[in-house]
């Protein structure tokens, strides 16, 4: 039996969804058209087409469900049925054997259940499982209780599942299947982390290599010291070098080719003089020039780029170094450097002037034997880490196995529980299965026996007969097709029917089939086995007299899941007709709540999506009722409250007692006369006017006048019992606005 049904994600559901909770064997479930109800009964018909939703069975046993929908009458009816296989006449023992078969079955579907109650489902909620996890459980609780003691003075032992119960009890497990280290004092294991846990004992970078070998070359090129001057062979070579004034020549000869004047004493010169200079600054003076600006650049660059990485060796704060040492003796570098870039730049201003670099050797040597120590001492602290790394290994595996040693009694209490629950979960797992093979081969039993009685024609024979007996005389049912596992509808001459049946008299043959396929099954197994059976709308295009039938029929269905004791265990009845659903949920002996048997439910659309609430009783009352209910309900709807007032006096008043409105409407004066006037404005119009569905949006204050107007109205006539009734002490209905209205439901019971 289905114990809970949820909804979600599908037609007009929510992704939230909704429950259909605590079910019980009859459940009527009521609702407007489009409200959502056919979506339940095709859940039910094939949960595994709706991902989304669920449906919860007994003992977690699913039954064979019949569903009557829409969808099963398009599905069958056709000029052709599938044969309906029900138990024919046989031999008392083989009916014997066949009760005694689904005897067998079901006792081993109830030991299987069994079974899988006392394992308990796979997220172990309840059973053997719940109780393992319970037992993990415990022992995380009891692990980190031993962490807490000792995570003061060995944290960095506890690293990676300090903050986790479950790892850290993992971790307790793991170590119990591999530690091997010695067994050691606490205090020694104190003292010992004290010394191999202490901070700042990681590995340190070596420091960067000084490399000054470039600038210490630039200091001993000989063209620094050379006089870079002309060619000696050219004339003007004497002049010059009498006058000493190479530097000056070099530097005014590109001004000589813009004129006949010279540039520097403004006289007029030979025209082959440019020549001649130019001849005096050869080959070897310009590579010499190359040569001194070479040294330049690189001097700059190197100087920088040395000088860059000494301040990055500073800025480290490394231990290892005397960093205000280190600071002294980069800034004397770093003027020498800046200096010999001054003297450099001269030289190439004045090549014919010797010069000399002052040597960088006596201010790099210190600083790389400053940073050749710091490396050494690296070395030596990295070399230590490395052995401490080693250690804290060693220490690591002590401290667990000392945890381990001293909670050797809980670990021990919980292998020894785990165990014999792990065998008790062995042990069920191994008879469910050995139950579910009894259980397939039992079934099988069943299926061969029930062929050997089985048969299409009782079928036919009680559908014709109930189709006699009410008066459906045109047409008959009779076998088909190969074995005769098929029906037809035929008319008496054998013609086909199907085509010109009515709508009801379709409803009613579709409805007939499914009331007998509910003991049988379209193959010849499979007709013993229990089922739940689903009504959805079942007297949809049918006349009074066929629904009063159809509702007689249900009502057996009904009995015999009430009963419990036949193969419909239970149903569920969904219908948007009052007359209906009062019909077939009329119970004499059901007082003012539902019994235990039953549940009611009613399907609602609030901002187009679809709400199920439960009840306690049955909530569907008389179209008269419901519209009294509306007056009571604390949220009514204002937009239709005065055409709900108004069908309130027109059938009490006009159509039971046949009053003269006109003299009711003369006991009020003023605006009340008008309000009452209004009321039987529309009565006067007929029930079926265009008032009928006329809603007049009014403000709260003009409700409370219509509502006043109205009780006066049966004040006046006499009639306060009547008022007081109807708006006594008995719970209002809840009838949201705008989902399933008064008028919606008196609607619906008029179409029906």
């Amino acid at each position: 039996m289905l114990q809970e049904i949820k909804i979600a994600g599908c037609a007009t559901y929510s992704s939230q969804g909704e429950k259909l909770a605590a079910l019980k064997p009859i459940n009527f479930i009521f609702g407007s058209n489009g409200a959502g109800k056919t979506t339940i009964s095709r859940v039910i018909n094939d949960p595994s087409a709706y991902a989304s939703c669920a449906l919860t069975w007994e003992k977690s046993q699913a039954l064979v469900s019949r569903v009557y929908n829409s969808d099963f009458v398009s599905r069958n009816f056709a000029q052709q049925l599938p044969g309906i296989f029900t138990l024919g006449e046989a031999a008392g023992d083989t009916l014997d054997e066949i009760d005694d078969a689904k005897s067998g079955v079901k006792a081993l579907e109830d030991d299987i259940a069994r079974l899988n109650g006392t394992l308990g489902p796979a997220e172990a909620s309840s059973g053997k499982r719940g109780e393992l996890r319970t037992l993990r459980t415990q022992l995380e609780g009891d692990c980190w209780k031993i962490k807490g003691k000792h995570d003061p003075h060995f944290k960095d032992a506890f690293t990676g599942v300090r903050n986790s119960q479950a790892k850290f009890c993992e971790k307790v497990l793991a170590e119990l299947a591999d530690n091997t280290a010695e067994l050691v004092d606490l205090g020694e294991l104190k003292r010992k982390a004290t010394t191999l846990f202490e901070e700042g004992l990681d590995r340190h970078t070596v420091v960067p290599h000084i490399d000054a070998t470039d600038l210490l070359a630039i200091e001993a090129l000989p063209v620094l010291a050379k006089k870079v001057v002309g060619k000696e062979d050219v004339d003007v070579a004497t002049l010059i070098r009498r006058l000493g004034n190479s530097d000056w020549v070099k530097q005014g000869l590109p001004y000589l080719g813009h004129g006949s004047q010279c540039p520097f004493c403004q006289q007029e010169v030979e025209i082959e003089l440019a020549a001649r200079l130019n001849a005096y600054f050869d080959e070897t003076y310009l590579n010499d020039m190359a040569a001194i600006a070479a040294a330049l650049e690189t001097y700059e660059a190197v100087g920088e780029t040395i000088l860059k990485q000494l301040k990055e060796i500073v800025a480290v704060d490394n231990r290892h170094l005397d960093s205000e040492l280190l600071c002294a003796d980069i800034d004397r570098l770093a003027a020498r450097i800046e200096l010999n870039k001054r003297r450099l730049e001269a030289k190439k201003r004045e090549p014919s002037s010797p010069m000399t670099l002052e040597p960088l050797a006596e201010l790099v040597e210190p600083i790389i034997t400053r940073v050749v120590a710091a490396n050494a001492s690296i070395a030596a602290h990295n070399a230590l880490v490395d052995n401490i790394a080693t250690e804290r290994r060693t220490l690591i595996g002590q401290v667990w196995k000392y945890l381990l040693e001293e909670n050797s009694q809980t670990i021990k209490k919980y292998l020894t529980d785990k165990e014999a629950l792990d065998k008790a979960v062995q042990g069920l797992t191994a008879a469910i299965k050995t139950k579910e093979h009894q259980l397939t081969a039992a079934k099988t039993q069943l299926r061969e026996l029930e062929k050997k009685i089985t048969s299409v024609q009782p079928t036919v024979s009680a559908i014709n007969a109930l189709l006699a007996s009410f008066g459906f005389l045109g047409f008959k049912l009779r076998t088909a097709g190969e074995r005769d596992h098929l029906y037809e509808i035929v008319r008496d001459s054998g013609d086909d029917a199907a085509a010109t049946l009515s709508e009801g008299e379709k409803g009613f043959v579709c409805f007939l089939y499914f009331y007998h396929l509910l003991r049988g099954s379209v193959s010849e197994s499979d007709v013993t086995s229990d089922r739940i059976v689903v009504f959805d709308d079942p007297v949809s295009s049918l006349d009074s007299d066929v629904l009063f039938i159809v509702s007689t029929l249900i009502k057996r269905v009904l009995k015999e899941a009430s009963e419990g004791n036949g193969q419909i265990k239970q149903v569920f009845l969904l219908t948007h007709n009052i007359y209906f659903h009062k019909e077939v949920s009329f119970d004499p002996s059901r007082g003012t709540e539902c019994r235990a048997n039953e549940t009611f439910w009613i399907i609602r659309k609030v901002e187009g999506a679809s709400k199920i609430v439960g009840y306690k009783y049955n909530p569907i009352k008389t179209s008269y009722e419901l519209l009294w209910a509306e007056v009571r309900a604390a949220n009514r709807s204002n937009m239709a409250i005065q055409n709900t007032l108004r069908r309130i006096i027109e059938y009490y008043f006009k159509i039971l007692g046949n009053v003269d409105t006109d003299d009711i409407v003369g006991k009020f004066e003023g605006k009340d006369q008008q309000l009452c006037a209004s009321l039987f404005s529309w009565v006067n119009d007929g029930s079926h006017s265009a008032h009928d569905d006329l809603y007049v949006s009014v403000e709260n204050s003009m409700v409370d006048r219509y509502l006043n107007v109205f009780r006066r109205i049966f004040e006046k006539t006499g009639h306060c019992g009547h008022y007081n009734m109807m708006m006594g002490d008995e719970g209002p209905i809840d009838l949201t606005p705008n989902v399933v209205g008064v008028a919606g439901l008196v609607a619906a019971a008029s179409n029906n």
